[in-house]
């Protein structure tokens, strides 16, 4: 999308068969404007209609917008545009400036339409609003009958003037300044440096420093020529230069007439953005641009850095002078930061389901998410204070502090401890003033060998290099991350090293971007390598304004320079000081995309759909006497909270948090009975499942336990445990499976001749989970309430359930392969316990003892029963003459338990003829 202020002629001015500085050119700003009229509008209410020529044009536009604020009312301010370099400065015949004349017309309308009450102007862009220069000396103050206009109230300012010409390095020019973000160092460039002081010719002259002095020769009013001389500009007469030559007639500006109002002001959240304010970066604009020498890093404390100095500036009455009726030449009142967002934050930048430009805010201009946010400077001053240390000196440290948790019982060096470690910096004593200095690794000094002293046995430079084993290996650090869903997150950094073992873990209450995290983790872990490396030396007296804290170069022989910062110094004599070796690599941040964290949709508390399962052993290594929770909730509410109570009044304690969503579903259609241990190769079966997938699994997963469901009326017990390889999606949210495997985990006993359409499924794909009751509550009823958790057990969206579990966990299988030979009786024991084994002479035995229940049944009369030890049984010879007699006798034989009691009985019907 590109800039207003590119608006100009259809061949822009300078270029071959430009209409600029003819007639021609004023008819294409006339049809710009268009003829709409303020009367072609018409009020009812809130509601403005036109009636005028049918055309999209500049005057419809703002007269729409002016009767809109007509209609609303409590209009203070009215802005008849902004940022029309390009349009303002198209020249019709004899120098005439067509669009400045059309902005006086139209701001006659909206003062008829807006009254006397309102104040308006126009928003002129920094490069725009104090005159235009076509070059060759040629000098035209375009914009004054604008501002002199009885219908202009101020002049307004986007204003994205440079406060820095900063690099990377100690090199550069302004490098004494320390800090980029230094705030006296941005002040000094308000009114200074860069559009004030020099200026720089060409591109080349900008990458080499050479700054050419702003002079205006044989006139003398250098400030004609200076952006950011907002006082000569405002307190002198204005003399157009055509052709060079300064005309004897001032324009129509009156000094001191009206003040100025910065409609815009401020800069991105960019590295060096102070360097060129207005550049930003966002894929859909075509003005996207790094600042210069930007590293294109995200940097929340230059943006508040030069905020605090314009308005800091301009407060200061010495630099701001008054108008005659009191009210100040740059009104700070009317100082309007650039740029607040109607979305609310953290949805814009964090939901990119709403919004497809939020990964523009990381680097742009918004403050929604930052002006909360306090500096460093501040926080440390507070701190301080409140310890009762107020001869303090925090210029030299920078950076911003989102969120950071103080328990109120600490001591001030507790609480500066992690901000020092978060942030890179010290404390250091300075004759009397506690000075608090970054870790830039910024020399301050070259220290020659001639230049070092001998103090006892201390000559030249000694240096020591600390054990790798004395090195942590990996560095973790838990910080709470800023915007988002404000979780908690983990920064990690390692360096792959055989010898170093040891891990080290830190946690911050402290709000950190992930990329802030990660870059902390990273500089720790490389300063502690560089830091392996001390030294001590000494120094002449002469020396003695090096203190802790200060970083100098000291050459040897045939080596490079080294950097080493400060830690301790000694004053007896001369000046014995040990000191750490730096590196200022170490120190500048990481090129990383650095985005907001994103954050879910709002979703309100519904009530979930828990159903509580009673089930077998399916691996072995579950809790036997504990049931399954299974819930399901559209949408998934997050994490869902079981509580527990013995009363149905009250007591409900937090049992359990669901972070998955169970896939529960009804049948459609109806399961017939099947034989468990073979495929069942029968009519697929039928679930609908809301929006949940399933997925067909090979012959091998399939017999290692995959795809496991459970199928049941509801209740808690009356379940039967199927597989199934096959998963079709037949319609939206219909499934059918298909190759099943029935009567899973000793189920078998309780397959019923059909499941009816309708009854319950639920997938044992981990999403089910064990309660925690304890093995006393077997039995017992328990009260449960289910729901988010993000509210209280008393909520309307929790439901409410009661359970009495028996503990089919502890549950012995029915016996199988029962079998008839003349009187005696047999059967095969089965297991819940490792039972698939095929190692041992038989399985284990899973019970305190062995133990059966045998009933003989003509029918559905019991004829006999007996215990038995061992797996077979002799029938009685009455008994047996008895069955002969009838020609047919039911046996049924359970295991039984020492603690579960009787299993499900296996029953089979012989002939005795």
């Amino acid at each position: 999308m590109p800039w207003r202020g590119r608006i100009t002629t259809r061949v822009a001015p300078g270029r071959e068969g430009t209409t600029d500085k003819t007639a021609a050119a004023a008819e294409e700003v006339a049809r710009f404007f268009g003829q709409a009229r303020r009367q072609d509008f018409a009020r009812s209410g809130d509601r403005v209609t036109y009636g005028g020529p049918d055309e999209w044009s500049y005057r419809r536009f703002i007269l729409h917008y002016a009767h809109l604020a007509a209609a609303a009312g409590g209009i203070d301010a009215f802005l008849i545009g902004s940022e029309m370099v390009g349009m303002t400065q198209i020249r019709g015949a004899q120098n005439s400036y067509p669009a400045v004349a059309a902005l006086r017309a139209l701001a006659a309308d909206v003062r008829a339409i807006l009254g006397p009450g309102v104040k308006i102007g126009y928003a002129a862009d920094w490069s725009e609003y104090f005159g235009h220069h076509p070059g060759n000396g040629e000098l035209f103050f375009h914009l004054d009958p604008l501002w002199a206009d009885d219908n202009i109230d101020f002049i307004g300012i986007d204003n994205y003037m440079p406060l820095s010409d900063w690099r990377d390095g100690d090199t550069h020019l302004d490098a004494g300044w320390k800090r980029i973000d230094n705030i006296d160092y941005l002040k000094a460039n308000v009114a200074g440096g860069e559009g004030y002081d020099w200026y720089y010719a060409s591109d080349s002259h900008r990458d080499a420093q050479i700054r050419t002095p702003i002079t205006d020769g044989f006139y003398d009013e250098a400030w004609v020529w200076r952006y950011k001389d907002l006082r000569g500009w405002w307190e002198n007469l204005h003399y157009n230069r055509p052709g060079g030559v300064r005309q004897t007639e001032a324009t129509a500006w009156v000094p001191g007439s009206k003040p100025f109002w910065f409609t815009e002001l401020g800069c991105a959240a960019l590295d060096k953005a102070t360097n060129q304010p207005n550049k930003f970066l966002d894929a859909m604009s075509s003005e996207s641009m790094l600042p210069h020498y930007s590293n294109g890093t995200r940097n929340d404390a230059i943006q508040a850095a030069y905020v605090q100095a314009s308005m800091a500036y301009w407060n200061d009455p010495t630099n701001n002078p008054g108008m005659t009726d009191g009210r100040p030449m740059v009104d700070p009142d009317r100082a309007h930061i650039w740029c607040w967002d109607a979305r609310p934050y953290p949805a814009f930048p964090g939901r990119p389901d709403l919004w497809s430009d939020g990964p523009a805010w990381d680097r742009g201009h918004w403050l929604n998410g930052r002006a909360g946010a306090v500096t460093l400077r501040a926080l440390v001053t507070d701190i301080c204070r409140a310890a009762g240390v107020t001869a303090i000196d925090v210029r030299d440290i920078s950076g911003v502090v989102r969120g950071y948790a103080l328990t109120g019982q600490e001591s001030g060096r507790a609480a500066l401890q992690p901000l020092m470690l978060a942030y890179g910096f010290d404390a250091v004593e300075r004759d009397g003033v506690l000075k608090f200095v970054s870790r830039d690794a910024l020399s301050r000094a070259t220290i020659s060998p001639e230049d070092l002293a001998v103090a006892g046995d201390l000559s030249g430079l000694e240096t020591s290099r600390a054990a790798e084993a004395s090195m942590a290996g990996r560095l973790r650090l838990t910080h709470v991350e800023a915007g988002g869903d404000y979780t908690a997150a983990t920064a990690e950094a390692g360096r792959a090293t055989e010898g170093r073992k040891a891990v080290a873990d830190s946690e911050f209450a402290m709000m950190l971007t992930r990329a802030e995290g990660r870059g902390i983790v990273d500089r720790w872990l490389a300063e502690a390598e560089v830091a392996r490396d001390t030294a001590r030396f000494a120094l002449p007296p002469s020396w003695s304004h090096l203190g802790p804290g200060d970083v100098v170069d000291i050459q040897q022989p045939a080596t490079d320079a080294q950097r080493w910062r400060i830690d301790r110094v000694e004053r007896s004599g001369p000046l014995v000081i040990d000191a750490v070796r730096v590196d200022a690599g170490v120190y500048r941040p990481a090129i990383s995309h650095q985005e907001q964290g994103s954050i879910r949709r709002y979703q309100p508390p519904l009530p979930v759909q828990p159903v509580f399962l009673d089930l077998p052993l399916l691996r072995g290594d579950e809790v036997p006497h504990a049931p399954h929770l299974a819930v399901s909730a559209h949408p998934w509410p997050g994490t869902v909270a079981a509580y527990v109570a013995g009363d149905p009044q009250g007591g409900f304690e937090l049992n359990l948090l669901l972070e998955r969503r169970a896939l529960i579903g009804r049948t459609l259609t109806s399961l017939e009975r099947a034989r468990p241990g073979l495929i069942d190769r029968g009519t697929p079966l039928r679930l609908r499942l809301q929006s949940d997938p399933l997925k067909s699994v090979t012959h091998r997963a399939l017999l290692s336990g995959s795809n496991a469901l459970a199928i049941g009326d509801g209740t808690l017990e009356n379940w039967e445990i199927l597989q199934f390889r096959a998963a079709r999606l037949v319609a939206p949210n219909v499934w059918e499976i298909t190759e099943r495997l029935r009567g899973q985990a000793g189920t078998d006993a309780l397959m019923p001749q059909a499941w009816p359409a309708g009854s319950i499924v639920v997938l044992l794909d981990g999403g089910p989970r064990q309660v925690e009751l304890p093995p006393s509550a077997r039995g017992q009823e328990r009260f449960w309430r289910i729901g988010p958790a993000l509210r209280a057990p008393d909520d309307a969206s929790y439901r409410s359930r009661s359970t009495t579990a028996r503990g089919i966990g502890l549950r012995p299988y029915a016996p199988c392969h029962l079998r008839l030979d003349a009187r005696r009786l047999s059967w095969v024991r089965r297991g819940r316990i490792d039972a698939d084994g095929w190692d041992g002479p038989d399985i284990p035995l899973g019970e305190e003892q062995e133990r059966y229940l045998v009933q003989v049944l003509n029918g559905s009369q019991l004829l006999a029963e007996s215990q038995q030890s061992v797996p077979q049984f002799e029938i009685p010879a009455g008994l047996w003459s008895q069955a002969q007699a009838a020609g047919r006798m039911s046996v049924r034989v359970a295991q039984l338990s020492q603690v579960f009691g009787r299993g499900p009985f296996a029953r089979k019907d012989f002939n005795v003829q």
